[in-house]
C-alpha cells in the first residue's frame, strides 16, 4: 500500500528491469566488442539481448502501465518549450509525473540508437571470421554497408549514453530531483504524484508473455537463416 513515506509507484517493474538489463547488456557488447574478435560470441548474445529487450520497450510503450506508454510523455515542440520556461504540466500536476517532454523525446531518441545497431548487428561481419546470424540473408556488399551503420550508430549511442548521464546528474545535483532512485523502487514521492496517477499493477504476466515470444521468435530466425561464412577472396 502506498505511504507518504514509500511514495507511490509510478514506474512498473518491468520497465525497470529492462532499464537496467539495457544498461547490461550494451556494456556486454562494448566489453566484448574491446576484448577482440575471439569474444564475438559474447558480443552476439549482449546484441541480441538489447534487439529483444528494447523490442519489448517500444511494444511495452503501447500496452503497458500509464507511465510506460508513449501516449504519457510524448509531446510536441510547444509543450517541451513550455517546460524549458517552467510551466507546469497541463494535466494539473504541478511537475511531470512520469517523463517530462524533454526526457520523453530523449527516451524515443535513446531506443531508436539502440535498436539500430542491435538490427543491423545480425546482418554486419567483422572483415575476420565473425558474421551475424543473418549474414546468409544479404550479399556481401549489403553487410558491409550494414556494418558501418552498426559502428556508427554504435558511436551514436555512447553520444546519447553520455548525454542521458550527464542529464541525471544536472538534475539530482542542480534540480534536486532524484532520478535513479525511482529507477530502482519504482516510486516517486507522494508529493509529487497525485492518488490518482500512482499506477497499482506491473502487469507482470504480460510483460512475461511478450518476452517470451519475441525471444522464441528471434530464436526461430536465428536458427531458420541459411548458414554463411565470409568468402576469404
Amino acid at each position: 500500500m502506498d505511504t507518504n513515506s514509500a511514495g507511490r509507484l509510478v514506474w512498473d517493474l518491468p520497465v525497470r528491469v529492462v532499464h537496467w538489463a539495457v544498461m547490461s547488456a550494451v556494456l556486454g557488447c562494448y566489453v566484448s566488442d574491446k576484448l577482440g574478435p575471439s569474444y564475438f560470441t559474447w558480443h552476439l548474445v549482449c546484441g541480441c539481448t538489447v534487439l529483444v529487450l528494447v523490442t519489448f520497450r517500444i511494444l511495452w510503450g503501447f500496452v503497458g502501465t500509464r507511465h510506460a506508454r508513449f501516449s504519457s510523455f510524448l509531446r510536441g515542440p510547444r509543450a517541451m518549450w513550455a517546460y524549458l520556461q517552467g510551466q507546469p504540466p497541463t494535466d494539473g500536476t504541478l511537475h511531470p509525473v512520469g517523463h517530462n517532454p524533454l526526457g520523453g523525446a530523449g527516451i524515443m531518441i535513446m531506443l531508436a540508437l539502440l535498436l539500430t545497431p542491435a538490427v543491423t548487428g545480425l546482418f554486419a561481419n567483422d572483415e575476420i571470421e565473425n558474421t551475424g546470424p543473418f549474414f546468409g540473408w544479404v550479399s556481401g556488399h549489403t553487410s558491409n554497408e550494414l556494418s558501418s551503420i552498426h559502428h556508427l550508430a554504435f558511436l551514436l549511442l555512447k553520444v546519447m549514453i553520455g548525454l542521458h548521464v550527464a542529464a541525471v546528474l544536472f538534475y539530482s545535483l542542480v534540480k534536486r530531483e532524484q532520478l535513479i532512485g525511482p529507477m530502482y523502487s519504482g516510486r516517486k514521492a507522494a508529493a509529487r504524484v497525485p492518488v490518482s496517477q500512482a499506477i497499482s499493477s506491473s502487469k507482470i504476466w504480460t510483460a512475461l508473455a511478450i518476452l517470451a515470444v519475441l525471444t522464441a521468435l528471434l530464436v526461430y530466425l536465428v536458427n531458420a537463416a541459411p548458414p554463411a561464412a565470409l568468402s576469404p577472396f
